[in-house]
């Protein structure tokens, strides 16, 4: 499953993204629901928000420490663990999504526009649905362990 879920999550990331890119113009935004959806074009140079623009190599080297992380936290996790596993897949998953970005482009495309929000794409959805998944999962071990303490 951990692997399914990172195929699935690099392959709606990068085809949302070559979509985006073979249809669109970049710097077009096209109104889907306006005043509120927005498909919007850009190449993001910097992470998250657009901070430490034009740092390619230093997201790219935090992208492969993070990966390598992930996948050696996944090996150590004991069997079951399901939510914590798929956290760390779509983090995964998200992560490489956007390093092959970075690597091709020397940025992120990004589309997805809400306008009360920077702009972002799948990748980034998965990682923040995966790191919620993750902070949900040690936030409960941490609930029961209290509890068990308190005998």
């Amino acid at each position: 499953m951990f692997l399914s879920i990172i195929i699935a999550v690099l392959l709606f990331d990068q085809g949302s993204k070559a979509a985006v890119q073979i249809l669109m113009q970049r710097g077009e935004s096209i109104a889907v629901a306006p005043p509120v959806f927005y498909l919007t074009y850009i190449v993001n140079p910097g992470a998250a928000f657009g901070i430490l623009p034009n740092q390619r190599l230093l997201f790219i080297i935090t992208g492969l420490l993070l990966a390598i992380g992930i996948l050696v936290g996944y090996r150590m996790l004991p069997p079951g663990r399901t939510a914590l596993k798929s956290g760390l897949a779509m983090v995964l998953g998200g992560a490489l999504g956007n390093l092959a970005d970075r690597l091709r482009y020397g940025g992120v495309v990004d589309f997805l526009d809400f306008r009360v929000w920077p702009v972002f794409n799948l990748a980034d959805t998965a990682i923040f649905i995966g790191a919620c998944l993750l902070a949900w999962e040690l936030l409960k071990d941490g609930s029961k362990s209290d509890k068990g303490s308190e005998h």
